[in-house]
């Protein structure tokens, strides 16, 4: 049985404060709460309650009942994004399939999907993304941080490695599903180089991807912060230290490196002909998008 969330009156699908900036989407929907693959710089604890703990994953019991009925009511061709505070394929979902059969929703009423995920998990369910992509888009979206995957092991300890990652995504490219890779976060002083960067979007071609969107740094506000160093502090000796003097109490954490990454990375796309900026993938993802948008 799906372990049972505490109870709610909230609606499953939550409006998108704006579809031009992220991704096309236009609601937002969490299969599961919570995540067990503890990165280190996950900021998602800053949504959850006092006594919650990011690592019990569960589902709401009324999750697919209650997803249909909202998206019933919405126009086909809706798009939906799967991700956006936690993993929409933690291991639970093997057995339990709650995202599968949100998807088979989602496919039902002709509306569309934009996934975010780090699981490979992502793609058995191809041949239902291809069914959604019959009338709307389907797009996923695979989080890659390096391709050292001595340092995968430390900033996401739970985990699939970056090459089970890019086999999933490659898998789903062969099918004709649109992919794309977030390169985030660039953690500074950790997988903030040209030589990451650069081949972290050759690899993004190679798979098929279409999409590599970037995030040169990361936040560290409320709880996530002393987690975080924490675990840097064990898992990183010393860069604590290195923290403190570069960045002190601010909450946003840009890598040193930012303009030559950023330079490097949007030489690499446009080599290679892959959307990197947000306006370009929303006209990918909606192709009557009008919006205008900056470049990152």
């Amino acid at each position: 049985m799906i372990p049972i969330a505490p109870s709610s009156q909230n609606p499953m699908m939550i409006p998108a404060k704006d579809p031009s900036r992220r991704f096309g989407v236009e609601f937002d929907v969490e299969p599961y709460r919570g995540c067990p693959f503890f990165c280190l710089y996950c900021d998602s604890h800053n949504v959850l309650g006092e006594n919650e703990s990011l690592s019990r994953v569960f589902a709401r019991p009324d999750a697919v009942d209650s997803f249909t009925l909202e998206l019933n009511a919405r126009e086909p061709g809706t798009i939906i994004g799967f991700g956006k505070l936690f993993e929409p394929y933690p291991p639970l979902e093997a057995k339990e399939r709650v995202t599968r059969r949100l998807l088979e929703a989602i496919a039902e009423a002709k509306a569309g999907v934009v996934i975010v995920t780090k699981s490979d998990l992502v793609a058995e369910d191809a041949a239902l993304l291809r069914r959604i992509k019959a009338n709307a888009p389907a797009v996923v979206l695979m989080s890659v941080t390096t391709m050292n995957e001595d340092v995968v092991k430390k900033l996401e300890p739970g985990c699939p490695s970056t090459a089970e990652r890019f086999k999933a995504i490659a898998k789903l490219a062969q099918e004709g599903v649109v992919t794309g890779i977030l390169m985030q976060p660039i953690v500074p002083f950790i997988n903030d180089t040209e030589e990451n960067v650069i081949q972290i979007v050759r690899k993004a071609k190679e798979a098929g991807c279409r999409i590599v969107y970037p995030s040169f740094g990361m936040n560290l506000a409320g709880r996530s912060r002393d987690r975080f160093f924490d675990l840097i502090d064990r898992e990183f000796p010393r860069l604590k230290n290195v923290y403190m003097d570069q960045f002190g109490a601010k909450w946003s954490c840009q890598s040193k490196a930012a303009p030559a990454l950023k330079k490097a990375f949007v030489f690499e796309c446009r080599k290679l002909k892959l959307k990197y900026g947000m306006n370009d993938i929303v006209r990918l993802v909606r192709p009557s998008s009008s919006v205008q948008m900056k470049l990152f």
